[in-house]
């Protein structure tokens, strides 16, 4: 085992490193077939991506544990293999604001590969107990040099994910809070979904908030005011579209 730095959630995050556990080697049948299903491992040899995850390690983290802090060095990229992690940014006043989340089977930070210099944008902190593979951004970068074809995988991935980050930008353009939850929700269901269907919300209902650009008090109210509406019907975490057209009709 060894030891890498984090930090404190609880305290001044930028001031107060602790340190989390990170597991050796393995053989991770498991994890290399989960790496699979993602758009950068996905067209790797065989030995390729064997030889990426040997030089990876994994870190088990704990709820509100730091996984890296806004500005420092980015010498990895991050596989989700369970749990979830948040992604934020502290403005000017000290208030941290959510830009994103990420769950099992996903890629975060990996724009640092072609970053120069690679520091973090945000902190990423976690919102349960999590493990994380932690990937060498330079030996991601060896196989890019070695194996040009690689390349087009990578930038398709770039491409879907900017195309995502501009529907993002759409949402939040969009000057009416009420509008903005009903779109953020449409768009947790299954794409072409026509029929009702339940969804989960990826994040705690005052950090749904903070990514939609509203107080949890907003946030309450309108999700209160859909309930009533028969738009949606709430158990905790879990929301159920009856009728996903009626809702968008709402916000149109």
């Amino acid at each position: 085992m060894v030891l890498v730095q984090s930090a404190d959630l609880h305290h001044n995050p930028s001031r107060r490193p602790v340190l989390v556990s990170v597991q050796g080697k393995s053989d991770g049948e498991e994890d290399m077939q989960a790496l699979r299903s993602h758009p950068l491992f996905a067209r790797l040899e065989a030995d390729d991506l064997r030889g990426l995850y040997q030089q990876s390690r994994k870190v088990n983290l704990k709820h509100h544990e730091l996984l890296y802090r806004q500005g420092m060095a980015a010498h990895y990229f991050y596989f989700v293999i369970s749990g979830r992690i948040r992604l934020y940014r502290l403005d000017s006043s000290g208030v941290d604001r959510t830009l994103d989340s990420h769950g099992a089977g996903d890629c975060f930070a990996e724009v640092m590969i072609y970053a120069d210099p690679p520091n973090y944008a945000c902190y990423a902190e976690a919102l349960k107990s999590s493990e994380i593979l932690m990937i060498p951004v330079r030996a991601y970068q060896e196989l890019l040099e070695q194996r040009p074809a690689y390349n087009r995988a990578a930038l398709q991935h770039y491409a879907m994910r900017a195309v995502s980050r501009f529907h993002d930008l759409e949402i939040m353009t969009v000057q009416s809070a009420r509008d903005r939850l009903i779109r953020y929700l449409i768009d947790l269901l299954p794409e072409g979904a026509s029929v009702g269907g339940e969804v989960e919300l990826p994040l705690p209902k005052c950090l749904v908030a903070s990514r939609l650009a509203m107080q949890p008090e907003t946030f309450s109210r309108i999700l209160a005011d859909l309930k009533s509406s028969g738009l949606v019907r709430v158990n905790r975490s879990r929301l159920f579209i009856p009728d996903p057209q009626r809702l968008v009709g709402v916000c149109q």
